[in-house]
């Protein structure tokens, strides 16, 4: 996991392409597909600066190129596994992919709901500008995922080694698809706002409620799955060279 850093990520051998799940595009998300559409743009303009084919791409990742095409599409959301996979091999941040998503701002600078002032727009840039981040709730991006895993992004600096998150998945919901497990260099911390979240790392399994946190070492193969009955809601910190 990590969405702002750079990653690389090894999955656990599986038989025959991993494939994400497609979930129908419903209702209330018009923004999701929004910011479905701006990843899928993200990705093959990426892909396309590193010379990959679409089939070259899916090879590489051990996915069937329809899934590829169906990301770039905006018709399907790739796992948090599959995420890695694409920017490890890409050669690029995973908060390069939030980038995609920013919500555009523009003409609502210096004011929240309700007329307030936002103090991350009224804020007069200094030469601190670029190493400071302040988000109003409505203004974070967002990385909405396979499985019902939503990133979204608390603060942006030029710092590329880290991501600072508020994380949710939904009952049953899991950071890799099957039996496959990812590893990336860095270190992960995490906190527990509130539902529960079973943590395998290595051969070591965790069962975290809320208030409870933990952190370990990325390169020891992982999964993050949602065994309970409600949403799990988190903060995670992602910290490590990432490519």
């Amino acid at each position: 996991m990590t969405a702002g850093g750079r990653e690389a990520q090894v999955t656990a051998p599986v038989d025959g392409p991993t494939e994400a799940v497609l979930r129908p595009l419903e209702g209330a998300a018009a923004a999701g597909h929004a910011g479905m559409e701006g990843l899928g743009a993200r990705l093959k303009e990426l892909r396309q600066q590193a010379g990959l084919s679409l089939r070259e791409l899916a090879r590489q990742a051990d996915v069937s190129p329809s899934l590829v095409s169906q990301i770039e599409n905006g018709k399907s959301r790739p796992s948090v596994s599959t995420l890695y996979t694409f920017a490890r091999l890409l050669n690029v941040a995973v908060d390069e992919l939030f980038d995609a998503e920013e919500p555009d701002v523009a003409g609502s600078a210096g004011h929240g709901r309700g007329g307030l002032h936002d103090p991350a727009n009224v804020w007069h840039p200094s030469e601190y500008a670029t190493r400071i981040s302040v988000i109003h709730p409505s203004h974070r991006a967002h990385l909405r995922m396979a499985e019902g895993v939503d990133w979204e992004r608390l603060a942006a600096t030029p710092e590329r080694d880290v991501n600072f998150m508020k994380i949710t998945y939904a009952p049953g919901a899991s950071s890799n698809e099957g039996t496959e497990r990812q590893q990336h260099e860095g270190y992960e911390y995490g906190f527990v706002l509130s539902g529960t979240l079973e943590v395998t790392v290595g051969n070591e399994v965790f069962l975290l409620s809320q208030g409870e946190s933990l952190g370990f070492d990325s390169s020891i193969p992982h999964v993050l799955r949602n065994v309970g009955e409600t949403e799990f809601q988190g903060i995670w910190f992602v910290h490590g060279h990432v490519h």
